[in-house]
């Protein structure tokens, strides 16, 4: 970790249901047109990093996906990269766990990270055991002609809504997910969405990995700035950015920039500037 550096900020695009998913969808041109919406509002409040997802297709397929979904996928990140061109640090995560699917849309898109659930081991969810695909997906890297400077791996440890089909040892998890897997960036987060992460599992991977690029994932507020300015590189922020916090309603900008200002706060805190 750097310790001078600021906390990225991470806001995420929540897409309403796509076509064909178990939800009633209301149409893939209202899904892109929300998805802009949300978009604006996180620029405007000074989020310069966003990930999109396809949360509204819950319940999620384990792993593959419709071939529909990466596409619309694709065309959502190629707006915003129209729009807001390489200021913007894209990610893209296909729910539940399609790497595959994720790496082809960045590709697509020139995304700057993809987020995977389950990297490394396997784990019991709710769709059922998932195993990681490390070695596959980091050769599809590859063969796509990148490299981790361009499209970074950000990988959960012990990922929410799950339970691991192994060691619950955190540090443990993830040395194995940063050295024999590959990851590039590690993702903690507590045991759902929204969930508050436990900042002593981030304490503990801090110590066992002081030079990895470290993220906190889940259940981020303002009040928990402070101390995560001196263990983390970068907050994952979805639930808390939407209005009164409901995952189904549109991004509220006063919350964003409420949590925006408390950020630069802490940042400077740390640094020795405030």
């Amino acid at each position: 970790m750097t310790q001078a550096a600021p906390i990225e900020i991470i806001g995420v695009l929540h897409l309403l249901p796509l076509p064909a998913s178990p939800s009633v969808s209301p149409g893939f041109p209202a899904v892109l047109a929300r998805a802009l919406q949300d978009a604006e509002r996180l620029w405007g409040a000074g989020v310069r990093s966003l990930i999109v997802e396809n949360l509204g297709d819950a319940p999620f397929r384990a792993e593959r996906v419709d071939p529909h979904v990466p596409a619309m996928l694709a065309v959502v990140g190629s707006h915003l990269r129209q729009r807001y061109g390489d200021e913007l640090r894209l990610g893209i995560n296909v729910l539940r766990n399609d790497g595959q699917a994720a790496l082809g849309v960045a590709a697509a898109v020139g995304a700057d990270f993809v987020r995977i659930n389950v990297w490394t081991g396997a784990t019991w969810t709710d769709q059922g055991l998932i195993t990681g695909q490390a070695h596959d997906l980091l050769r599809y890297r590859r063969e796509l002609g990148l490299t981790a400077h361009e499209l970074a791996v950000a990988a959960d440890v012990l990922v929410k809504h799950g339970v691991p089909a192994g060691s619950e040892d955190v540090a443990q998890v993830a040395r194995d997910t940063a050295h024999r897997g590959g990851a590039d960036v590690l993702i903690i987060t507590g045991d759902g969405t929204g969930a508050v992460t436990r900042l002593h599992h981030l304490e503990q991977v801090r110590a066992a990995l002081p030079s990895s690029c470290l993220w906190v994932g889940s259940g981020v507020v303002p009040s928990q700035l402070p101390a995560l300015s001196r263990l983390v590189d970068g907050a994952i922020v979805g639930t808390w950015f939407h209005e009164d916090g409901r995952l189904d309603a549109p991004l509220d900008a006063g919350r964003i920039r409420a949590f925006m200002d408390a950020a630069s706060a802490a940042s400077a805190a740390h640094t020795g500037l405030g």
